[in-house]
This record gives C-alpha cells, structure tokens and sequence, in this order.
C-alpha cells in the first residue's frame, strides 16, 4: 500500500483539518515518518496534541519549506489551493503531491469506490448511493468532499465493501492511483475560474476521473450534457447514460411523470421526496451508480422514496407570513444558482453574493426575469452583482447577510419565495458554505 520510497524518508502533509488529521494518523499507524502542517493554529492545537502522541512531527502557524522541499511525497488537504507556497516548493523540488483520495486509493484496496465528480449535483447524488446501498443492505458510506475523509475508513477495524466519495477537480488534480469501480460525471459548466487560468483546464482535471478506466469500469454520464459526453468519449468500460430529455439507460418518462430504468418504472415523480428537476436528474445518476454495485431495483425504488435531501442544498428551513425561506447555501457557482432558481414554482426574492469566482451574473437574467421580484447583492460581490444584473433586474446592494434577510422580508409578499443560492464561496463572511447557510437558518428561524 505504501511505496518503499515513502518510508525511506518523510512524508508532509498540508493542511490539518479533518483531511489532512486524519492522513496523517494513518500513515503515522503504518510506520510511516510524517510531518504535519498548517499555516493556520487557532483550533488545530488538539488535533496537534493528538498526532504528537502517535509519532508525528505537527507544525501549527507556518510550513517549514526547506522541510516540504526534502519530504518523499507530499499529501495536500482538499482545501489547499494549488499554488499555496508549500505545494509550490514541493513541486519546484520535484517532489511529488498526492491528494489523500489518491493516499486513501491506495489504502482501500478492497473497498470498490463509487467516485462522483461534475460541477454541480455531487454532494446530492453522493449522500444519494450512500443511502440508497445502506437502505438495500450493502454498506457503503459517503466520503470525500461530502464529510468524511475517505483515508478515515481505512482507520476502521473492518473497511467497508464499497464507498461513495465525492471528489473535486484538485483532488483529481493530484490522484494517479484512483481507480473507480463506478464513475459518476453529473455535469459540467464553468467553475473555479478563480483558481483556473480558463474553463479548458478545470475540464481536463475533471477527465483524470477516467485515467485509470478498463474493459471492468462502468461511468454513468448525463446524456443531456455535451461535454460531459465529449469528455469521457473514448474511455474504456461500460457507459450508461441517463436524460431527462429522451429515452436512456435511465430516463424521465415525461408522458407519465415516471423515473425509469431502461424500458421498466421505477419511481412515480411525485413520490421523490425532493425539490426541482434537477433532483430528478440527481436521482437518475444514482439509480444507475447502483445499480451497477449490484442493487435490486425495488431496493433503489424503496430508497429512493426515503431519502430526504441535504443541509444546504435547496432546504426549506420554515414559512413566515406565506412565504417559504429556502437555504440554497452550498450553490457556490452561477450554474448551481441557476439551477436552484428553476426549481422555484413561485415567485421569489433571490439573495445572491459572497466572494466572487470569477464568472460573470449576466447569465442569470434569463434565468431570473420570469419570476423573480427582487435580488439582494451582500458581500464582497455585491457591487458586480449590480454591475451586471442592475440594468436587466431589480437589484438592491445591501453590505451583510443579515440585512439581506431583513430587506428580503420587505420584498417578499405571501405566497412567495425567498431563495438564499450565492452563486458565490462564502469566504468573504464566513468559513465555509455550510456556516453561512447555518446563519441564514439561524436568522430565518427568529423572524
């Protein structure tokens, strides 16, 4: 599982959050030599403590370069941007960087991996197959970007026999060993351009899913998607398909208002217990995910019909006066909002902004012009917010979330919507996506 390389020397790990404390405990189990890093030190001095005991050499508040420089092989937490200073010295060194998928790929060797990667849908469709193989009797937890550090099974005493794990784009960056049994590609839209020179490389880091594909792989594609399409055309395996707009291996019997499965229904629309055709679409990928792990279609039926969505995504937090408060936090990209914004079947006041990523709002007029009264442009985005949508839509520049709620109260009338979907990452107000949508619930509940 660990390269003789590796254990000659030392390994780094950047970054001590969830994901890189819980790399560094595996490797320091398996003898391995480890210093750990963060450039941040308030929260982590437990978690420091903790490595300390097991062997592993924490540094809290700096990265020692000269160190990282030496290291045999670098592993880098999700939430290490590619040019952070440590990765860059490693690299100028040649010292390889490696994601901790690509560590926990190596370690699980007999855990068959149900990977999803795409632009939007990811942390849905994987808490979806995670729930739909436990409901039907096959353990499978959700791991990756959804939560839980897919190293951290390995650190259980029996690892399970199949997981469903989130990746993003830079953990496919730095993944060479990952293998998935099943491969899910939900869509594909511009995204990260704050970290990408252009939409071409985000795409070519999202194809590394398919690196390792064999004659035994099975990817399940959105046949409604073109580059989605044009990006695993020519990977070897099994390709399984699903549409909303026509027949597929999985497809929306619009005739009927059916989910089916090849020629055969699945699950009637309406006992799908969750908002938006883009859920349908959600729903249709992990039908298909699976059933290529070997799952019944009544157990996939019976799942499905359980599943009850996730914090953040498309949540409806209470009604107030007639109008439903909906937390749409984890839509951190312009197509995620627009997503969320199609799903409304009323009227509504959209509350959009946070830390700008480097795509234009123009697009959302379309989107948006049909039924939405008002948008509510907080943060750091605000003001291209309004430069962009200002001529095209009501729009109203407010300084913080919390006025936004205020104002969006004001806005709204009984028998509307108020959508929270940023369009934006949360990093200008809070430290991740699912604080600011925990504030907004918080907020929303004390109307």
């Amino acid at each position: 599982m660990i390269p003789d390389d590796w254990r000659r020397g030392e390994v780094a790990v950047v970054g001590l959050a969830r994901t890189g404390a819980a790399a560094s405990r595996w490797l320091a189990t398996q003898g391995v030599s480890v210093y750990a890093s963060d450039r941040a030190s308030a929260g982590l001095e437990e978690t420091a403590r903790a490595l300390g005991a097991l062997g592993v050499a924490v540094e809290l508040g700096r990265h020692d370069l000269g160190r990282i420089a030496r290291a045999t092989v670098v592993i880098a937490s999700p939430g290490v941007p590619p040019d952070a200073e440590p990765l860059v010295a490693a690299r100028h060194a040649g010292v390889a960087v490696r994601s901790e998928i690509d560590l926990a790929a190596r370690a699980l060797r007999t855990t068959r991996l149900i990977v999803i990667t795409g632009t939007n849908g990811k942390s849905t469709v994987t808490a979806l197959i995670a729930h739909l193989m436990e409901q039907g009797g096959m353990p499978c937890p959700a791991a990756g970007n959804i939560g839980r550090p897919l190293i951290a099974l390995a650190l259980d005493s029996t690892p399970p026999p199949w997981a469903s794990v989130e990746v993003s784009s830079f953990q496919l960056h730095d993944s060479p060993d990952l293998r998935p049994a099943v491969g899910v590609l939900t869509n594909l839209s511009p995204d990260h351009l704050d970290r990408y020179p252009d939409v071409a490389a985000y795409y070519d880091d999202k194809r590394l899913l398919f690196g390792n594909a064999d004659a035994g792989s099975v990817w399940v594609l959105n046949g409604d998607d073109d580059a989605v399409l044009a990006l695993a055309s020519g990977a070897a395996g099994t390709h399984s398909l699903w549409r909303l707009a026509g027949r597929a291996d999985a497809w929306l019997d619009r005739t009927g208002d059916v989910l089916m499965l090849d020629a055969a229904p699945v699950l009637p629309r309406g006992d799908l217990p969750l908002l938006g055709e883009h859920n349908v679409a959600n729903a249709l990928a992990a039908i298909l995910a699976t059933r290529a792990a070997g799952l019944p279609r009544d157990a996939i039926r019976d799942g499905l019909r359980t599943f009850r969505g996730l914090p953040h995504r498309l949540e409806i937090v209470r009604t107030v006066d007639g109008v439903v408060w909906i937390n749409d936090s984890k839509a951190t990209n312009i197509a995620s909002t627009a997503v969320g914004a199609r799903a409304m079947d009323r009227p509504f006041v959209l509350i959009l902004g946070g830390r700008h990523k480097g795509e234009p709002y123009t697009s959302l007029a379309s989107v948006l012009e049909h039924q939405c009264r008002h948008v509510l442009a907080y943060g750091e985005a605000g003001p291209l917010v309004v430069a962009d949508l200002g001529r095209l839509l009501p729009v109203t520049r407010v300084p913080t979330l919390e006025e936004a709620v205020a104002a969006a109260r004001r806005w709204a009338a009984t028998g509307d919507a108020v959508l929270l979907s940023p369009a934006c990452s949360s990093f200008d107000l809070f430290r991740n996506y699912e604080e600011r949508g925990a504030r907004f619930r918080a907020l929303v509940e004390a109307l």
